[in-house]
C-alpha cells in the first residue's frame, strides 16, 4: 500500500506571524461631548459651564479612555479643556481631544511602539492581513520590524507578499 506523506510547507517555512489584533487595546473608549455643557449648546459661559460640569458623576469614566469632542461649531476656550481634564484625571485611564475612532488608533499604535518585539529578531516575519485594520498600523509595524527581521512579509504564512529580504 502506497502511503502519501503530506508536508505542511507553511509550518516548515520558518515564517512567524505578527497579528496586529494581539496589540489592540482592550480599554473601553467613550466620548464626552462638551456641547451638553454649553449654554444653548453653543456658548461657553464660565459660571454655567462649571456648574454643569460639577453635576457630572465622573466615576462613570473610571479606567476608560475618554475622547473629548464638541458636536457643534462652538468655540471652546482652552481653560474649559483644562477644567475637564482636572475632573477626568481622577478616573480616566486616558484622555484626549479626539473622537473614539482616533483614540483607538492612537492607543493601538502606542501599544505597538512599546511592545517587546525582540523575539522577531533575525526571523522571517509576516504581518497578518486584515482589511479592517487602519493602514497606519501596517506602516508602523513595518517601521518597527525593519531593523529587527531577516525578511518582512504581508498576508498569511502560506501565501505572503514579500516586502523586503536582507
Amino acid at each position: 500500500m502506497n502511503q502519501e506523506i503530506f508536508i505542511n510547507k507553511a509550518k516548515t517555512s520558518g515564517i512567524i506571524a505578527l497579528d496586529l489584533l494581539d496589540y489592540k487595546p482592550t480599554t473601553e473608549i467613550v466620548e464626552l461631548d462638551i456641547k451638553d455643557h454649553l449654554f444653548m449648546g453653543m456658548i461657553v459661559k464660565e459660571k454655567e459651564f462649571k456648574a454643569s460640569i460639577a453635576e457630572v458623576d465622573f466615576s462613570i469614566y473610571n479606567e476608560k479612555a475618554v475622547g473629548i469632542i464638541c458636536s457643534t461649531e462652538a468655540i471652546i476656550p482652552p481653560w474649559a479643556y483644562m477644567f475637564l481634564m482636572e475632573k477626568l484625571s481622577l478616573y480616566a485611564a486616558y484622555v484626549d481631544l479626539n473622537n473614539a475612532e482616533t483614540i483607538l488608533l492612537d492607543l493601538w499604535k502606542r501599544r505597538l511602539i512599546y511592545a517587546d518585539l525582540k523575539h522577531f529578531k533575525n526571523q522571517k516575519v509576516v504581518v497578518r492581513a486584515n482589511a479592517d485594520h487602519d493602514p497606519a498600523l501596517y506602516l508602523l509595524a513595518a517601521g518597527l520590524l525593519k531593523p529587527l527581521v531577516k525578511s518582512l512579509m504581508y498576508g498569511e504564512i502560506g501565501l505572503p507578499k514579500v516586502i523586503f529580504k536582507t
